[in-house]
C-alpha cells in the first residue's frame, strides 16, 4: 500500500478504467490541459476518439453524456467546478435523472460527473458552491464525496462501471492530500459509511471535505477528554442511515458537518433522520455546523470566517457533552 495525492488516486482510477474498457470516454471542458490534474495522461495515451475537449456549454455537455450513454458509451464527463452544473441543470434534472425509469428501464445511462466543489481556495463565489443538496433532491442520481485518496479511486471505479447517473464531487481544497491507496484492483460500494475514528460520547458525522477538520477536532478533544466517533458517509445518494444511527445509538449526541449551505443541507436531512429514527438514544439536541446562507467570499480570511473549523467543531461537542451533565 503506497501513500498517493488525492488527485493522483483519481488520476489513478481513469486510466484503469479506460484500459479495462474501451467504450469509457472522457470529455469536458479543458481535460485535455488537465487543469486540477485528475485527467493528467488521458489524451497521450488513449488519444482524442476518446479524449476530448468541449467548449464552455454545459447545457450542451449534459445533453451530450445522456446522449452518447443511451447510445453505449461510459461516459466521463468533467465540468471542473461544481457551480457549473448548474448551467446543465435541464439535462441533468429533466432527462439524466429520469430517463431510465420514464423507459421502464430500457435505456441505461452510465454517467459519472466529475466536478470540484467547496471552498478553501478563494476561488470566489461562482466557483465554490457545495451543491450536493440539489443534486440529492433529484432522486435519480448517486451522490459521492470521497474525502480519502482510498475512497477517491474506489468510489469512481465503481461509479464507471455503474449503470446510472452519478455524481462524483472532488474537494477543491483536498487534492494535495495524500493517504494510503490500496494496491491492486478494488472498488468501494456506494451506500456503505467509514469509521474514520472509534469513540463513545459523541458522533461527529463529516461529509467530503468536513472529515479533516472532524478529525482534527476530534484530537482536541481526546486530549480533553472527550472520545468523539468520526463518520464519513463516503456517499449521499445511498446514504448508510444504519451506520449513523448505530453511532447515535451508542453515543446519544450527534454533530454533522457540512459544507454546504445551512438551509437544505445534506446535514439538514441527516439531522432529520437521526431525530426521527433514534430520538430514542438522544442525550442531547442534534447539532448542524455548516457553511452561513451567503454566498462563499473571495477574500480568504473572509472566505475562513465562513467556513466549518475545527474549532468549531471541538466547541460545539463539548456543548453537548456538558448538555447531558445540566
Amino acid at each position: 500500500m503506497a501513500r498517493k495525492r488525492y488527485i493522483q488516486a483519481v488520476n489513478e482510477a481513469l486510466f484503469e478504467e479506460m484500459e479495462r474498457d474501451p467504450k469509457v470516454i472522457v470529455f469536458g471542458e479543458d481535460v485535455e490541459l488537465a487543469i486540477f490534474g485528475d485527467t493528467r495522461g488521458l489524451l497521450e495515451r488513449f488519444g482524442r476518439n476518446r479524449i476530448r475537449n468541449t467548449p464552455i456549454c454545459e447545457a450542451t455537455l449534459a445533453g451530450m453524456a445522456v446522449g452518447a450513454a443511451a447510445a453505449g458509451f461510459r461516459v466521463v464527463l468533467h465540468m471542473m467546478f461544481s457551480n457549473f452544473i448548474y448551467t446543465g441543470f435541464d439535462a441533468i434534472a429533466n432527462q439524466m435523472a429520469k430517463l431510465r425509469l420514464m423507459t421502464g428501464g430500457q435505456i441505461e445511462l452510465p454517467i459519472t460527473i466529475l466536478a470540484g466543489y467547496g471552498g478553501g481556495r478563494a476561488n470566489a463565489a461562482q466557483h465554490s458552491d457545495t451543491p450536493h443538496p440539489l443534486l440529492m433532491n433529484l432522486g435519480g442520481v448517486n451522490v459521492l464525496v470521497p474525502a480519502t485518496p482510498a475512497d477517491a479511486k474506489g468510489l469512481l471505479k465503481e461509479a464507471i462501471r455503474g449503470h446510472n447517473p452519478t455524481f462524483f464531487l472532488e474537494a477543491s481544497g483536498r487534492g494535495g492530500d495524500s493517504g494510503e491507496v490500496p494496491d491492486g484492483e478494488y472498488t468501494v460500494p456506494f451506500g456503505k459509511a467509514a469509521v474514520a475514528r472509534a469513540g463513545r460520547d459523541v458522533t461527529i458525522v463529516a461529509i467530503g471535505s468536513m472529515l479533516k477538520p472532524a478529525l482534527a477536532a476530534a484530537e482536541k478533544l481526546h486530549a480533553a477528554g472527550i472520545q468523539a466517533e468520526v463518520i464519513d458517509p463516503r456517499t449521499l445518494v445511498p446514504l448508510d442511515e444504519q451506520a449513523i444511527l448505530a453511532s447515535v445509538g451508542k453515543t446519544g449526541r450527534a454533530i454533522i458537518v457540512d459544507e454546504a449551505r445551512d438551509r437544505c443541507s445534506a446535514a439538514s436531512h441527516i439531522a432529520a433522520v437521526v431525530a426521527d429514527k433514534a430520538f430514542a438514544a438522544l442525550r442531547a439536541p442534534v447539532k448542524r455546523i455548516t457553511v452561513p446562507n451567503v454566498a462563499m467570499p473571495y477574500a480568504p480570511n473572509a472566505e475562513m470566517h465562513v467556513f466549518p473549523s475545527d474549532d468549531q467543531i471541538a466547541r460545539v461537542a463539548t456543548e453537548l457533552v456538558r448538555f447531558r451533565t445540566q
